[in-house]
């Protein structure tokens, strides 16, 4: 039956209302502060709130100027629930299948038991983010790949948007948080390393917060912080191709990799299936849920391919669904393979259910209602990350890590479709809870902190476009979708070199956006590139054949 949606928003605001400026901000931001969490996804804001409802003042800072601009944002598809006759033990079996069998079974657990308790008492009940509903009018419920049933909440085609919107009103609405936008981490402060005391080299390794950059002025602050909190995202913009949100380059994994903190299943890249195949649509993410309500992957004849490589066909898990799709275009010498709902659904039900895609789809001359899409595969998200505990602990005392940032263990060697955004409300929502656990039982006293060495050296903007463009097609030709020893020794050459004069020239530099992503892209990028070295059985989307 048809599903009704009430979500309704503005897809072309420029700036999410109600925030202070980075320069209004710099009045309200203290050079310290009990929890800093640096951004504002689901795992982000959900840290925030009950840290904050819990009595403790909290700072939260993103880089870019509208705090909508996450992955969280583009989450399209669902956030998982309960379906009718669901448990936590069907959950776990499916979680473990997509898997490859490499998932931590206690964070399997863990979720399967907790998560959905969670998303009901937090996001439906407190928050009452507007999930679409059924015409019984109880909330309205899809299956997507890899899933044994139908239990997934959406809201239209724009789920991870619906949650965020939601949650950065409350995030407004909550008086012990300070949310400044056009901020970005430069680098953890990590004692003893960054302590003005140098006889603290003899003292225990923590961290006590960051240097932040103010973005439109090229000043460092330092920012001190009891419990800090990495929620940065992603890292699908170290490849060619990516759905990931253009500030998805992994900051926070070079922030944790350069800090000492321990790194977990890098390897593990999950490349989307069906990202929209058009020069102008910058790889716009076609949904799991359109395979999910019916749709089939067919060839440039219209033939339906999926049956060769898997018994889910068309539902197959993404690894498999996206090595399929790159070896049909292979064979065929075809530039993409296409998606086609439009057999199966009727064409005002597709308006419906898929509002964004349809109209994106359609703002390039595609009509999804009557025609199939055209698609590739596309970096999308990282099963690895920060390493963590339930609570968010790193390896590094005073830095927690929740959501894609961040590695439970959850999704082993392949994310189960939208298992995502409920790990990291459910690991984003320990994390802020346990900050508060901690302060309220220690204190610690922070020493002075060396001040950042700023630079004043122009970078030819010529150079970061360049370097760029040579990390993501090394990482998309040698680091992708099917990995080889030789490709891979073929990466190290060309990224060492690139790291060496890159590190060069950023020492020299003056502190900007650009040229502190680049270095966080090229360490990033190197980080995954370890992983995939160290790891010679294929697993999930982490792919190996023999030269």
């Amino acid at each position: 039956m048809l599903a009704t949606s009430m979500w309704t928003f503005s897809l072309h605001a420029k700036r999410y209302p109600g925030y202070p400026s980075p320069h209004e901000c710099r009045k309200q931001m203290e050079s310290h502060t009990p929890i800093l969490v640096i951004g504002c996804g689901i795992a982000g804001c959900s840290a925030a709130l009950v840290a904050a409802r819990s009595g403790h003042d909290v700072l939260m800072i993103c880089s870019t100027n509208d705090p909508l601009e996450s992955n969280t944002s583009r989450a399209q598809g669902g956030v998982v629930t309960f379906g009718p006759g669901d448990s936590p033990e069907l959950l776990s079996k499916d979680i473990i299948e997509a898997g490859a069998g490499m998932c931590n079974p206690d964070a399997v657990r863990y979720l399967s038991e907790n998560g959905p308790t969670l998303l009901k008492k937090f996001l439906v009940e407190d928050l009452h983010v507007p999930f679409d509903k059924a015409p019984t009018g109880e909330l309205d419920l899809t299956e997507e790949g890899a899933h044994s049933m139908p239990r997934i909440l959406h809201a239209a085609d724009l789920t991870g948007r619906a949650i965020i919107q939601t949650m950065l009103d409350a995030v407004r609405a909550e008086p012990r948080i300070t949310l400044c936008t056009g901020l970005l981490a430069v680098d953890l402060l990590n004692l003893p390393d960054h302590s003005a005391n140098r006889l603290d080299v003899y003292k225990p390794q923590r961290c006590v917060g960051a240097y932040v950059l103010e973005i439109a002025t090229g000043k460092v602050k330092t920012i001190t912080a009891n419990q800090t909190i990495l929620a940065t995202g992603g890292l699908g913009q170290i490849y060619l191709h990516s759905t990931n949100a253009k500030t998805a380059r992994g900051d926070g994994i070079a922030l944790a990799y350069r800090a000492g903190a321990r790194l977990l299943n890098l390897e593990y890249i999950q490349f989307h299936p069906t990202a929209l195949y058009h020069p102008d649509a910058n790889r716009f993410l076609i949904s799991e849920a359109v395979r999910g309500e019916g749709g089939v992957l067919v060839n440039e004849d219209g033939q339906p391919f999926m049956q060769k490589y898997h018994p889910l066909e068309s539902l197959a898990p993404r690894d498999v669904v996206a090595r399929a799709i790159q070896n049909e275009m292979l064979e065929s010498g075809s530039t993409c393979v296409y998606l086609d709902i439009a057999h199966k659904r009727e064409a005002a039900w597709i308006r419906n259910r898929f509002p964004n895609i349809y109209a994106t789809c359609l703002k390039f001359g595609i009509d999804i209602s009557n025609q199939p899409i055209p698609v590739v595969p596309a970096a999308h998200y990282s099963c690895g990350g920060v390493a963590v505990d339930h609570v968010g602990n790193t390896s590094l005392p005073g830095l927690r890590a929740a959501g894609e940032v961040s590695c439970t263990g959850l999704h082993g060697g392949n994310r189960l479709a939208s298992t995502s955004l409920l790990e990291g409300m459910l690991w984003g929502w320990n994390s802020g809870l346990d900050s508060v656990r901690w302060l309220n039982e220690n204190k610690l006293t922070i020493p002075s902190i060396r001040p950042f060495m700023v630079e004043s050296e122009a970078v030819d903007p010529a150079l970061i476009i360049q370097d760029s463009s040579h990390i993501k097609y090394t990482m998309w030709n040698y680091v992708g979708l099917t990995r080889t020893p030789r490709r891979l020794t073929r990466a190290m050459s060309i990224l060492r070199e690139l790291q060496h004069e890159i590190l060069s020239f950023y020492r020299q530099a003056r502190p900007s956006d650009p040229i502190i992503g680049l270095r966080n892209t090229i360490t990033t990028a190197l980080a995954v590139l370890f992983a995939a070295q160290r790891n010679k059985t294929s697993c999930g989307c982490h792919y190996v054949q023999e030269d």
